[in-house]
């Protein structure tokens, strides 16, 4: 479990992965050699990674999709481990209702969706039947949990 000033760290780090820890110590009241420490034990434990986001339109890949995937019973596991290895999935998820999994898509063109879907989705061995979801209009993007920027200070 984080305590407080791991979950404050984390917080400031959604909106700003490059902060300087002497930054973040002097907004949450303690040392920049606590924030070191943390921010170490949080990356070393696996709590959180630092990354960097890119628009996917500037790849090169301009045609996204969800698709819902209904699997044979008892090959979720091996199904979900083949697919998320498919570069063209950015993010894949089990879930309940319709369909046992979920798959974000990002491909260069309508012409590679589907032939990422027909050849490739499809194909591996205990995927039933798909449905896609293509993104027309993207309205909120974020990997941030949480409240506010807490080192924006109000106007």
């Amino acid at each position: 479990m984080l305590d407080e000033l791991d979950r404050a760290i984390v917080s400031i780090l959604q909106y700003d992965g490059r902060a300087p820890y002497t930054k973040i110590a002097e907004a949450l009241g303690v040392t920049e050699g606590a924030v070191r420490r943390r921010v170490k034990n949080l990356l070393d434990k696996g709590v959180m990674q630092i990354v960097a986001v890119v628009e996917p339109h500037e790849l090169g890949l301009y045609e996204a999709g969800m698709i819902g995937i209904t699997v044979q019973a008892n090959r979720i596991r091996e199904v979900a481990e083949e697919i998320a290895q498919l570069p063209e999935v950015s993010y894949l998820f089990q879930a309940a209702g319709e369909f046992d999994l979920f798959a974000e898509v990002f491909c260069e063109n309508r012409e590679h969706f589907v032939s990422f879907l027909n050849e490739r989705l499809q194909k591996i061995p205990g995927v039933e039947r798909t449905q896609s979801f293509l993104i027309l209009k993207m309205h909120k993007l974020s990997y941030r949990w949480g409240h506010a920027d807490p080192l924006k200070t109000p106007e």
